[in-house]
């Protein structure tokens, strides 16, 4: 038997209504804060990530997908959105045919080579949101109030939001200087990968796992503390606009983000649900200024987020949040052999009047037809046999009460409608709704 390859996984009918729902908010919340969707290859130039993400970041150094394809190109599977969606806005010139800052959301898959665990796998899913263009920091308040409001709506209300500022070039430089200064005396202290980034990348230093309680970082200079006049004025305004639209947050002095490409604002949103443990991370985003001007395009400060979206349903199943049981609106179950090709065209007309149909394909006796329809949870059996047939009519049995009623094919369709707006009454505002609702 061929089965998946680790660290996949099959996402099978039962678990799709799950992320289904949570795809749909998604959608919702990016439409309230007038995202748009932008969908770019799942395989990019390696040099995109070598150059955007960072050389000497663990995900190009030990997590990326490399290959080269038959014509000898050097090939990454997407391990982050954000450096393709850059590609993207620079080759095509978005940023001369739309209005700036561009805001555009994505969903899909991602690919790293790591140690497959609960909510991390080789390919995982990522909803992320890239703000380009802009230099404000109101744009930055703007996407923590974005990926906050996005986890409220999923009904994850239990949420730290930590921020930090790991400030401009200036500040960076700075920075690192002062932290090299204090960390090498004290070298053979810090794990092998900590030593290693301590000359390449020092800042990253604080983001490692496994010194995560290591007395030595703990006690390191922060970079709140070396952050120059502008970053530090951008960071308070950064505060300010989170205060005044009543997002609560923390500053977090040790947060940085493991990715080269960030400046300034950095942020996390963690899940306080018991149980989540390492997976408590549910969104990481910040501020990256220079990335376009790193894969040849022009000055584009932007800033973005990203979630993970198998963190995001363990989340939801923590804290028992019930997804809408799948269901049908009719089953049809026709008796004979003489209805079925009427039963089909009665099928069709109703689906395309947006009534979710099925029927049995396999023959089966009449209580195995009810019992295949009742896996299917529908609303309505319609019963159809030839009696019905010569009649122009149909037996309705709505589900939830019982009762029966036989019911002209030509009032099929308004029949059912009907029952279903008593049962859920119609807003009005909802998609193909008709005049009269």
């Amino acid at each position: 038997m061929i089965t998946k390859i680790k660290g996949t996984q099959d996402i099978l009918p039962e678990e799709c209504v799950k992320w289904q729902e949570v795809e749909q908010i998604i959608r919702q919340v990016s439409r309230l804060y007038n995202f748009s969707e932008i969908r770019t290859p799942i395989f990019e130039a390696t040099e995109i990530y070598h150059r955007g993400t960072g050389e000497g970041t663990d995900i190009v150094k030990k997590e990326t997908y490399d290959f080269l394809d038959r014509g000898e190109r050097q090939i990454t599977l997407r391990p982050e959105g954000t450096p393709g969606i850059v590609r993207s806005i620079i080759e095509n010139k978005l940023y001369t045919t739309s209005p700036l800052p561009l805001k555009l959301f994505y969903v899909g898959p991602m690919f790293r080579y790591e140690r497959p665990q609960k909510g991390r796998q080789r390919q995982f899913h990522q909803f992320g949101a890239e703000a380009i263009g802009s230099a404000d920091p109101m744009l930055d308040a703007e996407m923590i109030a974005y990926a906050a409001t996005f986890l409220a709506a999923l009904g994850l209300h239990s949420v730290l939001v930590k921020v930090n500022s790991i400030g401009d070039r200036d500040s960076q430089v700075a920075y690192a200087k002062a932290l090299k200064d204090f960390l090498y005396p004290e070298k053979e202290h810090l794990c092998p990968d900590c030593q290693r980034r301590l000359d390449s990348n020092p800042m990253r230093v604080l983001d490692c796992k496994v010194d995560i309680d290591n007395p030595l970082l703990k006690n390191a200079p922060k970079p709140l503390d070396f952050l120059s006049e502008a970053a530090q004025a951008h960071f308070n305004s950064v505060l300010d606009y989170l205060k005044a639209m009543g997002v609560a947050h923390k500053v977090e002095p040790n947060l940085v983000r493991g990715l080269d490409y960030y400046t300034h604002t950095v942020f996390e949103l963690e899940a306080d649900i018991p149980g989540m443990g390492a997976q408590s991370t549910l969104c990481g985003g910040g501020r990256y200024d220079r990335l376009s001007e790193t894969l040849d395009g022009p000055n584009l400060p932007s800033v973005g987020f990203a979630f993970g979206l198998e963190r995001l349903l363990i989340a939801r199943d923590k804290i028992n949040i019930e997804t809408q049981a799948a269901f049908i609106h009719a089953f049809l179950i026709v008796l004979g052999e003489k209805p079925k090709a009427r039963a089909m065209a009665i099928a069709r007309s109703l689906r395309h009047g947006g009534i979710v149909t099925d029927m049995d394909f396999q023959d089966r006796s009449l209580k195995g037809k009810f019992k295949q329809g009742e896996r299917l949870n529908p609303y309505f059996y319609l019963i159809f046999g030839e009696d019905e047939l010569n009649e122009e009519s149909i037996m309705v049995k709505q589900v939830k009460t019982g009762t029966q009623e036989k019911v002209s094919l030509d009032q099929l369709y308004r029949y059912l409608v009907d029952c279903l707006r008593a049962e859920t009454p119609c807003s009005g505002h909802c998609e193909n709704c008709e005049s009269d609702c």
